[in-house]
């Protein structure tokens, strides 16, 4: 069966964004929240944020908590932070493969991607 996976990658520092903070809602038919974690050293979640049965196709938010990230990190943030809590809502249509939904992410900037 699938699996939903994710890392962070700190490309303000060119290293993994290890020890940030992300929860993980399902949005249909409410919005509720499936899962949360920390980032290992590595900037992955020690396990997959869903597997099997857990996963299902619909809608989904991932909120990562970028701003706190970085200013644990000690950067001079300005107030208010110009990337805080990056949310990523996108879609599951067939949860027997394996989603993977990476954050690249600086003070100023994020991206992400479909990746394998």
């Amino acid at each position: 069966m699938g699996r939903l996976t994710t890392h962070v990658l700190d490309t303000a520092h060119g290293v993994p964004g290890a020890a940030m903070r992300l929860e993980l809602y399902r949005l249909a038919p409410d919005r509720v929240l499936v899962a949360q974690t920390i980032t290992n050293a590595d900037g992955r979640c020690d396990r997959p944020l869903l597997e099997d049965a857990a996963f299902t196709a619909a809608t989904y938010e991932l909120v990562f908590h970028a701003g706190d990230y970085f200013a644990g990190r000690g950067l001079d943030l300005p107030q208010p932070r110009f990337v805080d809590i990056v949310t990523l809502r996108f879609g599951v249509s067939d949860p027997t493969q394996h989603y993977h939904v990476p954050l690249l992410v600086s003070p100023f900037a994020y991206s992400t991607y479909r990746g394998s």
